[in-house]
């Protein structure tokens, strides 16, 4: 896994732990939330294209013709 996400990030997601994970329970809600956030980066940093689907990575003016006059 990378590197651990920034503790006031964190601090963040431990405070606003949605209702099945507050029902859940938890010991440390932010090694809790912590965890979350570390697999969720890794998932942003490991995303791969699905087969026969290719992700673009475009800039919204890429597309954009002058417009006449």
């Amino acid at each position: 896994m990378s590197d651990k996400p920034d503790p006031e990030r964190v601090q963040k997601r431990a405070d606003s732990l949605t209702t099945e994970e507050q029902e859940a329970g938890s010991d440390d809600p932010f090694a809790q939330a912590e965890e979350i956030l570390a697999e969720s980066d890794a998932r942003t940093d490991d995303r791969v294209s699905p087969p026969g689907k290719p992700v673009e990575h475009g800039h919204s003016d890429d597309n954009v013709d002058d417009l006449p006059n």
